[in-house]
């Protein structure tokens, strides 16, 4: 087994210690860092991605993992970011106002992350300006907000609403999803993207990412 296969595998059993392990020989063997990222750790994450959209893995194994990705990164960023190495797109996620649940949001990033896409997460109760100010000022590809209750699922449309006051619309994609959040509510409100769960919606981002 190459040491690639090995960094996925390890990592999809959310071995972390192992996983940096590898990541430093698969270094050492002379193997350039994007590949290593690509098809090391990004694959051993969208394997679990999969197997968590069959309910063949749940959020234990998803944090586990994730973990274990983190800590390959850790080792790897530096080797990155002198090779110019750029993440896949940017995303701004955050629960929107009112609302401080953060289980969801928080599997949704680890998706992303597991995606190649750089995610900045604005945390729970996030004000629709604040949004706004994050997207322009890192010049995201996608807005992301959840909302877990119905009665904060209108402060998504508030968010929408500020993104075209601010004139960004052409410029973001926006993405919704929490528990009362439904197809039908993303085009009522005018937003793009509605996913049910954390898999499907780090798939649509990085889909979103290629074709920018």
């Amino acid at each position: 087994m190459s040491v690639l296969n090995e960094i996925s595998q390890n990592l999809q059993q959310g071995r972390a210690k192992v996983v940096k392990e590898l990541v430093e020989k698969a270094i050492e063997e002379g193997i350039d860092a994007k590949t290593i990222l690509e098809q090391g750790l990004l694959d051993g994450m969208s394997v679990i991605g999969e197997k968590f959209k069959k309910d063949e893995v749940y959020v234990p194994q998803v944090l586990i993992a994730a973990r274990a990705m983190k800590t390959g990164m850790e080792v790897l960023q530096p080797l990155l970011a002198s090779s110019g190495v750029q993440a896949r797109g940017k995303v701004v996620i955050g629960t929107v106002k009112g609302d401080l649940h953060d289980i969801g949001k928080n599997l949704v990033r680890m998706m992303m992350e597991g995606k190649g896409l750089e995610v900045i997460d604005l945390g729970v109760d996030v004000p629709a300006d604040k949004f706004v100010e994050k997207a322009v000022e890192s010049n995201a590809d996608i807005v992301a907000c959840s909302a877990l209750l119905t009665t904060t699922m209108t402060e998504i449309k508030t968010v929408v609403d500020e993104i075209v006051k601010a004139g960004i619309r052409d410029k973001v994609k926006i993405m919704i999803g929490g528990a009362p959040v439904t197809d039908s509510f993303c085009k009522q409100i005018g937003a793009d993207i509605y996913t049910p769960d954390a898999a499907t919606a780090a798939e649509e981002a990085a889909k979103v990412c290629a074709v920018k």
